[in-house]
């Protein structure tokens, strides 16, 4: 039989690819095949298929291993897209295998063929009351389950209801109850005109600049919170899917895709569009994926693993909330989907939007130097609705109340009077941060990370938020003996215990990764609030993006000063950033709001630039500073991460590293240092920044770096480079 011979691309920690032979007939790049690896069997993405054996060094065609099968379960990867892996793996340092595997949904990184492709739905072979009285009425889920099957139910949607569903079908379906067929492609909805809200003159004049774009055009719509920029991608997407093409929406959190699902359903109800987050059980991510990539899925709504999905008829990006950092990988391939996102649009030769209503600082430069296109949007969509007032209320010399200044207190009861909702916003869950002895000074500390373990006092646990250890609080002083363990400072979880003390007839209502974990209970909770149920509210970070309340009239916001004094250059961008996007919940509807800042240091020269709302002043202010600093983004970083069960072994190895390539020319290489937390999850952390002023000095060294590392062993160190880091 004829051979020829592969490219394979593989998921291992090596900058190159590996050569196969094939019998038979010719495959197409972009495939999927298993081939042998050592002692074990790996699936791998064909690059290149030749003819003829090129011939790598000191390997002959006899030695090349035989591809133990060509899978065809999923359309080839796309040129385009590949193109897309190599540009990120030669901007990022990062081997080329491992990047097409991230942008593979996890069943196509097994070495198997993917047995999802035939989606079965389920529904009750009689009439559902039938199967009701065959279950106990005890049995309130089983129960739940059979009026779900009153129609076709896909197993992701029953196994969403509960990790024990499957084994109720089968019981049921033995029984003769229920019964499986082929599901049905998702059906297009009813052709239906909505009903569209007012522009105004400002959302007119961007959109007429969206819909004149041609080819690719980096937009950045700079627009205040409650502006209206999601009516915008609206519009402009219906725009670009009138012409038959497809688009892209980026979001930063999994948490703002049900609400965003069901307004673009509502708006596209004849279109099908897909979801795509780490969230989604792997059969139904691979299904959207595909057809995402079969260019039947018209929307695809997703968060930064989204940016990869293959889409042949792509016309439009948008990436809401371009500031955000959830759209920075920070572990494994570490890249930002923003970056990639802008990059993929100059691929394809469309536009795409930035929105934020804080800019990050590398695209105010852009668009200050003209490389992106400036769209402003100053006031708030609703007729009559206008920024919230921002006030400082100072704790200095004055009494808190469980962490509450009277003020704030008064405020938040006068409020609820009036019908009004609250937000009291702090970003620190838990119950306490700290559980300390006030005898010995004993501190609950992780065993395996830098960092203190935090009480949750509902499981009676403490935790570390950075590695997961946990463990259950000590009846005594581990040092001293002292019974008398206390909870120093403030979570979501006191604070929540706190306000139902103050506020007996308004329970309040908690919202933190802790209690939203299960699926649909924060869609449940966000319902509570549109529907007025729940009046106090608590919360995170989670409640300060993309949410609309309309009859949220106060916002108070605890421990804000914390970013103030970080050694972070970037802290006081992200502390501007999250307390304005916070802020912007309030006052949305046409009433007035007001947000109450709690703080230590009022006379700080950071709050009166919060409070005039200027951002573009504080951006500007702020670019200025970093010129003259030659910080990012006026200088290229890298970071090289070394950790090791020993640090010293950790900055022996970047010590190493440092002398091989600080002459590098337009190079500079920091010291080693060890991280911020040394230790994290039982490995002691170090690191050496890499800086140039010039971008193309910078990734020449990394791949020489990537490609010399990448081939020598160094036992008992994990390192990686992490290009234009964001946790220094």
């Amino acid at each position: 039989m004829p051979e020829v011979y592969l490219q394979v691309a593989l998921d291992v920690p090596l900058q190159r690819t590996f050569d196969y032979r094939l019998e038979g007939e010719s495959p197409i790049p972009g495939l999927r095949v298993i081939v042998p690896f050592g002692r074990q069997l790996l699936c791998g993405v064909i690059i290149k298929v030749n003819s003829e054996f090129a011939g790598t060094a000191g390997l002959k065609v006899e030695q090349l291993k035989l591809v133990q099968q060509v899978l065809h379960d999923m359309p080839p990867l796309p040129r385009h897209v590949l193109a897309l892996c190599r540009f990120c793996s030669d901007y990022y340092a990062w081997p080329l295998g491992q990047v097409i595997a991230a942008a593979l949904p996890g069943a196509f990184r097994q070495p198997q063929p993917w047995q999802g492709g035939k989606e079965l739905s389920w529904y009750a072979a009689t009439d559902t009351q039938a199967l009701v009285q065959q279950i106990p009425a005890r049995a309130h889920r089983q129960r739940a389950l059979a009026d779900l099957l009153a129609a076709p139910r896909s197993l992701d949607e029953i196994r969403a209801l509960s990790a024990s569903a499957t084994g109720w079908l089968k019981a049921w379906q033995e029984q003769g109850l229920v019964t499986e067929v082929d599901a049905p492609m998702p059906a297009h909805g009813a052709p239906v005109t909505p009903e569209l809200p007012a522009l105004t003159d400002e959302q007119r004049v961007v959109l007429e600049q969206l819909n004149a774009a041609d080819g690719f055009a980096p937009f950045l719509l700079f627009g205040v919170t409650g502006s209206g920029k999601t009516e915008v991608y609206l519009r402009a997407i219906e725009q670009r899917l009138a012409a038959g093409g497809q688009v892209l929406v980026l979001i930063p959190e999994i948490n703002l895709t049900p609400q965003l699902e069901a307004r673009f359903k509502a708006r596209f109800p004849e279109e099908l569009m897909v979801s795509l987050h780490s969230g989604l059980a792997d059969g139904e991510r691979t299904r959207n994926w595909l057809l995402a990539a079969q260019g039947r899925a018209r929307i695809v709504l997703g968060t930064r693993l989204a940016v990869f999905a293959p889409m042949p008829d792509l016309a439009l990006i948008v990436v809401d909330e371009e500031h955000d950092l959830s759209y920075r990988q920070q572990e494994g391939f570490r890249y930002s989907a923003r970056d990639v996102a802008v990059y993929r649009a100059h691929q394809a030769s469309v536009p795409v939007i930035l929105g934020s209503a804080t800019p990050s600082m590398e695209s105010w430069r852009n668009m200050r130097e003209s490389r992106y296109r400036l769209l402003t949007l100053t006031q708030r969509a609703i007729t009559g609705a206008k920024p919230p007032q921002i006030q400082l209320l100072s704790t200095q010399q004055l009494r808190l109340f469980d962490g509450l200044t009277q003020n704030a207190i008064n405020a938040m009861r006068e409020t609820l009077g009036q019908g009004g909702q609250v937000l009291v916003f702090i970003n620190r869950r838990g119950y306490a941060p700290v559980l300390a002895c006030h005898e010995c000074g004993w501190i609950a500390s992780c065993k395996r990370c830098t960092a203190r373990l935090v009480l949750h006092r509902e499981d009676r646990r403490l935790r570390c938020h950075h590695c997961g250890w946990e463990s259950s609080p000590p009846a005594h002083c581990p040092d001293c003996g002292n019974a008398d363990l206390q909870p120093l400072g403030f979570g979501t979880q006191r604070l929540e215990e706190t306000l139902a003390g103050m506020f007996p007839d308004t329970p309040p209502l908690r919202i933190d990764r802790d209690n939203t974990r299960r699926k649909g209970s924060l869609d449940a909770m966000l319902q509570q609030i549109h529907k007025g149920e729940a009046q106090l509210l608590v919360g995170t970070q989670m409640m300060a993006k993309g949410h609309d309340f309309a009859n949220l009239q106060l916002v108070v916001v605890l421990n804000a000063d914390a970013g103030l004094f970080s050694l972070d250059f970037r802290a006081q961008e992200r502390l501007y950033a999250l307390l304005l996007q916070v802020a912007g919940r309030a006052g949305r509807a046409g009433q007035p709001g007001k947000v109450l800042i709690q703080t230590r240091y009022h006379d700080d020269p950071f709050y009166p630039m919060l409070i005039s709302g200027d951002y573009a002043a504080f951006a500007d202010r702020t670019l200025q500073e970093r010129k003259a600093t030659a910080l990012p983004p006026y200088s290229t970083w890298a970071m090289l991460r070394a950790e090791a069960k020993d640090l010293q072994r950790a900055m022996a190895f970047l010590r190493e590293v440092r002398e091989r390539w600080r002459g590098f020319s337009g190079l500079h290489m920091a010291q080693p240092v060890p991280a911020l937390m040394v230790r994290k999850a039982g490995w002691e952390r170090a690191q050496v920044l890499i800086s140039a002023q010039r971008r193309p000095a910078l990734q020449a060294a990394l791949r020489e770096m990537l490609e010399q590392l990448g081939a020598e062993k160094h036992p008992g160190v994990r390192w990686a480079l992490d290009v234009d880091p964001v946790d220094v």
